[in-house]
């Protein structure tokens, strides 16, 4: 990233801040400070940088500073074609210059990750099945994981049973595993008694394999989320956010793990960076959705529908937010409005029923079980 030169010490910080989070992603391989800063500055074309350093992507980027706002502008380039993949521009006021860098250098990262996987998805799925390595059956699985859908995530899972097969301790594909297994049962697409057991193994192994993998722990905090370990749960997930503090998916199921624990304020603030993080994220739905519930356990129903409804907008085959909306309706007294949206939940998940929510969901017992089970019994729900 370059400027002018009284900003140089600016953009150089943030493009160091950048090379690092990205080196967190352990799956990629990121070029050192001092390598790519030799570009700086320099009209030299990507094709020659790819060549040169040995990589197939290039962050540039630079920064203007007008007052006491500053412009920040980066892109993402396929460096073998020379194409754009994604660029965004950031204004912020330069009241805290370190704070300012460490919040654009979080935006630019989040943003840059989910880029990288749909770009290598869509580099595996031109191979044939039979030629790919674990990597690339990894990033194919990760295109279909990332589409939230039931068949996706079937297809997910099929492909990487077939990375571990090739690499036993890979442990990104256990823990993406896991976290696939552990996400049907959420959806009400597979039965807990059968899947968690599997994804319990899953992230365990993933953990064995690569303590130091965030995908692993993310995977081990949703186990520990759906068998009520609540506490267990939280640290599993704090420690995936600490090995990579970009992981919208664990930083959103962290808050969902402080609603189960009454810690409600805390949740809203870790929901809402998640949404920040990761707002073109496929996976924002379920953000808004666990959102929506989080006013629903405040009482604010009015709120809970309002979010539900726009995580049903964004994907009207949620069923959480189709839940929520339910319940919420079923409090607020508002009986139309329930059974509207009991007879919607119902076409998306079909075995929905009180007993399935009593015994499939990681509801706290006593007092917060029951009010969820008297809102769906107000909407009608048996």
């Amino acid at each position: 990233m370059s400027g002018d030169a009284e900003q140089e010490y600016f953009s150089d910080g943030i493009s160091e801040d950048v090379i690092i989070a990205l080196s967190k992603l352990r799956w990629f391989l990121v070029i050192g400070r001092n390598s790519s800063f030799v570009y700086k500055g320099k009209a030299v074309h990507l094709r020659q940088i790819a060549e040169e350093l040995g990589v197939g992507y290039v962050v540039e980027g630079s920064v203007r500073k007008s007052g006491e706002r500053l412009r920040i502008t980066v892109q993402l380039n396929d460096a073998a074609t020379g194409s754009q993949i994604w660029a965004e521009r950031y204004e912020r006021d330069l009241a805290d210059v370190f704070a300012v860098q460490d919040e654009i250098t979080r935006a630019i990262v989040a943003a840059i990750e989910p880029q990288l996987y749909t770009r290598e998805s869509f580099r595996a799925q031109r191979k044939p099945l039979d030629s790919m390595d674990a990597w690339d059956l990894v990033m194919r699985a990760l295109s279909h994981y990332w589409r939230v859908t039931r068949q996706d995530d079937l297809v997910a899972q099929a492909l990487l049973e077939k990375a571990i097969a090739i690499a036993p301790d890979y442990g990104q594909a256990l823990g993406v595993l896991s976290a696939s297994h552990t996400f049907s049962a959420h959806m009400g697409w597979a039965d807990r008694a059968t899947v968690m057991p599997i994804a319990k193994r899953a992230a365990l192994a993933a953990i064995e394999a690569d303590n130091e993998d965030a995908w692993a722990h993310h995977a081990l905090g949703c186990v520990y989320l759906f068998a009520r370990r609540f506490d267990d749960s939280l640290a599993e997930f704090d420690l995936a956010l600490r090995l990579n503090p970009n992981l919208s998916l664990a930083q959103g199921y962290y808050g969902l793990a402080l609603i189960y624990c009454g810690r409600w304020d805390e949740a809203d603030q870790a929901i809402l960076y998640a949404l920040w993080l990761s707002p073109r994220d496929p996976f924002s739905v379920i953000y808004t959705g666990i959102a929506a519930y989080a006013k629903f356990v405040r009482r604010n129903f009015d709120e809970a529908m309002r979010l539900a409804r726009e995580a049903i907008r964004q994907r009207g085959d949620y069923v959480g937010a189709h839940r929520v909306l339910t319940a919420a309706a079923g409090m607020a007294g508002q009986t139309a409005t329930a059974a509207a949206a009991l007879h919607e939940l119902r076409r998306v998940q079909p075995n929905i029923s009180l007993a399935w929510i009593a015994t499939e969901m990681p509801i706290m017992q006593g007092e917060g079980l029951e009010h969820y089970l008297e809102a769906f019994r107000r909407a009608g729900l048996k």
